[in-house]
């Protein structure tokens, strides 16, 4: 779901849950209490009530969200900033958290929903409850929640605009049109997900976690990474392979974000779809070789392949929607992909995807 209004509570135990349906829009009335998911008090400031937490949603054209559980890289994922992400497993939490598996710097998204949160933990890396690590970082969380009836509702009507609240002074009504004052289309929602100053980034896929190590060499290109939202773990691959230092030039590589960029930059244009693409088990057919990836997607916004200039091909299809999911323009040296090829902790299909770019500067260093 994309939100409107997110503030950051404790996940609060809920007693009672309401539908009321209308023509236009669906209140979830939660009615709640707040509880302590451990016995250290979170020392981030809160100006909002830990309690009697209500979710309104607003009906429209959008897409449908569908997740796996790898709850953390999704939280710190930054292109759902600005979204409520709603998990459709319905126990979430009993792994608890680690700094390994973090994505980025921060929690982007505005609000996590979920059906059961665990309250204990169970794995040998969990250095921290999910409750308290979303708790720390003022995100807002809801559980005891019928998960499983809002995703037939988003499959239905695609994602809905939404609002988080804590204040019992705010009517259902109020609540409706506040959503309905909101929109994402246009927003800019780059700005506070990029670095503020140029980094260099050396780790490498830990061994431990490396899956297509054969057949790589040592040899060693200079990239620059413009980050709009760029996950630790494409520079990770992008070292792995053999770019070690994030300094350099063209041919020029685009994921996710960066394949709308390049879209974009060549003339084309992009929509917002219906029912965006997330979670890790989408197929995508590599036009070049025919080949079938199962592929890990993250985007509400497609390339229309009709718009791009002649020169421009369209080198990867998603097979579910029939949209462009990569492109290349071999004059320009540009390749990108609509989706993540560094998926971790998987699909790894599409992973071969930073060798062909390895491939590609090799050529251009062997012109110079």
């Amino acid at each position: 779901m994309e939100c409107s209004l997110g503030v950051a509570t404790h996940f609060p135990s809920c007693s009672k849950t309401q539908f009321i349906n209308s023509r236009r829009a669906m209140i979830l009335t939660v009615k709640c209490h707040s509880i302590s998911l451990s016995d250290n008090s979170s020392t981030a400031e809160r100006p909002w009530k830990v309690a009697d937490e209500r979710m309104a949603r607003f009906g429209g054209r959008s897409r449908l969200v569908l997740l796996e559980p790898k709850y953390q890289e999704i939280l710190t994922d930054p292109s759902y900033a600005g979204q409520f992400v709603l998990m459709t497993n319905p126990h979430i939490g009993n792994t608890g958290v680690n700094f390994d598996d973090e994505e980025s710097r921060l929690c982007f998204l505005a609000g996590l929903v979920v059906r059961s949160l665990s309250i204990s933990t169970s794995n040998w890396r969990c250095t921290q409850t999910l409750g308290d690590y979303l708790a720390e970082r003022n995100i807002m969380g809801i559980y005891d929640v019928d998960t499983r009836a809002i995703t037939r509702r988003l499959r239905q009507d695609g994602s809905l605009i939404g609002v988080l609240s804590t204040d019992e002074s705010k009517t259902d009504e109020e609540l409706i049109k506040t959503s309905r004052t909101w929109n994402i289309v246009g927003v800019d929602l780059i700005s506070g997900v990029s670095c503020e100053a140029p980094y260099e980034w050396v780790d490498r896929t830990n061994s431990g976690w490396d899956f297509n190590f054969n057949g790589r060499n040592e040899e060693t290109f200079r990239v620059v990474a413009y980050d709009f939202g760029i996950k630790q773990n494409i520079l990770r691959r992008l070292a792995s392979y053999g770019f070690p230092y994030v300094i350099g030039k063209v041919p020029v590589f685009g994921i996710c974000m960066g394949h709308q960029l390049l879209g974009q930059a060549l003339g084309g244009k992009t929509f917002k779809m219906k029912f965006g693409h997330h979670g890790g088990n989408h197929p995508v057919r590599n036009l070049r070789n025919g080949r079938v990836e199962i592929s890990a997607q993250n985007h509400n916004y497609a390339v229309d392949p009709e718009s791009l200039p002649g020169g421009a091909e369209v080198t990867h299809v998603n097979l579910n929607a029939g949209s462009c999911a990569g492109l290349a323009f071999s004059q320009l040296k540009i390749m990108s992909l609509q989706y993540h090829p560094e998926a971790s902790p998987g699909p790894h299909d599409s992973d071969p995807v930073f060798g062909e770019f390895m491939q590609l500067m090799k050529q251009e260093q062997q012109k110079a």
